[in-house]
């Protein structure tokens, strides 16, 4: 993954003050249609994890498929069309089925141990793999291997990055810092409002993480570099 020069402190910090925000649950709400009368729409994102069944179902957790190309247009992006036929039906399909069956599922971020997500990693490969795409780069790249893996790897998208920076030694390893510190007391307050908002557990302590900090940022009004 990226970095740059931002200490991890401030990060933590930052991510702290998005998670504690009291506007933290009605932004949930909002976003999973959870706060909304019965046919008002919410988010497109909202069906990210739950199209097709999702995407770390067993029989698909180790190959891209068609619905989850669909399911990262949720999150508004697309893979290119020449990179999509690609892993549905060519060699990168192939080499990126063979690293996401290395890739551990059904385990939080918080839980994994950091060799999981550091560079070289099957994941680290998995992403850099995608990255080096022509039209895709890190926010398709990640969008996707966070379909696969959604309890382990985060969205990471240009309004997250504008919130939280891009910190060293990589955002994958600092957010599973932070979220372990305290003997995990930022995973289990994601935890708790992904509860208090009724959202289906389905959803991931990373997924509740991304959306609070997302609409946090947006709602501040930042115009935030493409």
């Amino acid at each position: 993954m990226p970095s740059s020069a931002l200490p991890a402190q401030p990060f933590t910090e930052r991510l702290h003050a998005f998670v504690t925000d009291p506007r933290a649950l009605t932004d949930l709400q909002d976003y999973f249609g959870t706060g909304r009368p019965s046919g008002t729409p919410a988010y497109t994102g909202r069906r990210f994890e739950h199209l097709a069944g999702g995407g770390d179902r067993p029989d698909i957790a180790d190959r891209i498929t068609a619905e989850d190309l669909v399911a990262v247009q949720t999150l508004s992006v697309t893979v290119p069309a020449p990179v999509a036929l690609d892993i549905l039906e060519g060699p990168l399909g192939s080499r990126l089925s063979a690293l996401l069956q290395a890739v551990p599922r059904g385990i939080d971020m918080a839980d994994a141990a950091a060799t999981v997500l550091s560079g070289g990693s099957p994941a680290d490969q998995a992403w850099q793999l995608l990255h080096d795409q022509h039209g895709v780069g890190p926010v398709i790249a990640g969008k996707l291997l966070a379909r696969k893996r959604p309890q382990l790897l985060p969205v990471y998208d240009k309004v997250v990055r504008c919130a939280l920076g891009r910190p060293r030694p990589s955002f994958w390893l600092t957010l599973h810092a932070a979220l372990r510190a305290d003997d995990r007391a930022l995973h289990r307050r994601l935890l708790a409002l992904r509860e208090a908002a009724g959202v289906a557990r389905t959803v991931s302590a990373l997924r509740v993480c991304d959306v609070v900090v997302w609409m946090g940022h947006r709602a501040q009004r930042h115009a935030c570099p493409r």
